[in-house]
């Protein structure tokens, strides 16, 4: 079959912007360029507050086999009734970024609807190579789970959020907490997710060396992410989502992805594949936007469009659990 060489146009908007993003972004990334991203993508505990009136405590808990990582509880100041959480789970391809890079969306939760929510600092690839990044973001979440009082939220109000490579754990962590009847969640939230090792869609194709990720990048990640086992037989669902073959019990799913960007195709099957085994899922594909522009171009229409709609699904996800309805049990 010919794939496809010519890339859909880009949102004026958009594609206006990518010139002068040229070097900062990790496009056509080698693993020798990993230290110069990841200089890029940190981000502080005050770019990501500002003089927002929420508090920010961290703890060191547990992650894969007893290490130590550090997990950040987010709350509006002078929070005490039991409500809604989120769990977040940071982007950066798996081999980049830290706990505060495109969490600000957790200030706005967490003053919108008064959510604690909590971003765990999973360890990176190529350094702590799988399965330790997943397991690292599930005992986060089964440490916040399990403090749910201490920390003065509503455990049956718990959404998993994850954009790009945190997208791609957020799918996994629910799928290890589905398999090994952990915390209950009643949604999950994947942004732009990274799910598939094998980057063998016409998206995969299509985008590579245009837009901010590319395949070229993402084949660097994976291998980092999976060594040896990149691309093969052995490669476990938990690590690489889109290798699931039962998507069953999984709670209700938000996933949204930019049409012109490689992970177009392997989100749209995900979804795909929730529907098909009897589950709830919602998917937009976002026409002319390149991979995280809601991050990227914040004031975008489109970027502005997708904001607002992610949200709503999240009012709507709170109070569904708030009434006792947001649960699936795993059958």
């Amino acid at each position: 079959m010919t794939r496809p060489n010519a890339s859909p146009g880009f949102d004026p908007q958009l594609a206006a912007l990518l010139p002068a993003l040229e070097g900062y972004v990790p496009l056509k990334m080698s693993l020798e360029q990993l230290e110069h991203f990841r200089g890029l993508s940190r981000v502080t505990r005050e770019d990501l507050m500002g003089d927002a009136k929420v508090r920010c405590v961290d703890y060191s808990i547990p992650g894969y086999q007893g290490a130590e990582i550090t997990v950040s509880v987010i709350a509006r100041e002078g929070h005490s009734a039991p409500g809604p959480a989120v769990y977040f789970i940071h982007g950066g391809g798996m081999v980049m970024g830290t706990r505060f890079a495109g969490a600000k969306p957790l200030v706005d939760q967490a003053l919108r609807h008064d959510a604690v929510c909590v971003t765990v600092e999973y360890r990176l690839a190529p350094e702590h190579p799988a399965p330790t990044l997943v397991e690292d973001c599930y005992a986060g979440l089964v440490w916040m789970a399990a403090n749910a009082d201490r920390l003065r939220f509503d455990p049956d109000q718990l959404v998993i959020f994850g954009g790009s490579g945190g997208g791609g754990l957020a799918a996994g962590t629910t799928l290890l907490a589905r398999d090994r009847h952990g915390p209950r969640l009643s949604g999950q939230l994947l942004q732009c997710p990274m799910l598939d090792d094998r980057n063998e869609t016409e998206s995969a194709h299509r985008y590579d060396g245009v837009g901010v990720w590319d395949r070229t990048s993402n084949l660097t990640a994976w291998r980092a992410v999976l060594g040896e086992r990149f691309g093969g037989p052995e490669v476990s669902a938990y690590s690489a989502p889109a290798r699931a073959t039962d998507l069953r019990g999984l709670p209700p799913t938000f996933i949204d992805v930019a049409a012109a960007e490689t992970f177009r195709d392997e989100a749209v099957a995900y979804a795909r594949g929730i529907l098909a085994a009897g589950g709830e899922c919602e998917l937009h594909v976002w026409g002319g936007a390149f991979h995280g522009f809601y991050d990227i171009a914040p004031r975008s229409d489109v970027a502005r469009a997708c904001v607002a709609t992610r949200d709503a699904w999240l009012g709507r996800m709170f109070a569904r659990a708030a009434a006792g309805k947001g649960t699936v049990p795993v059958p």
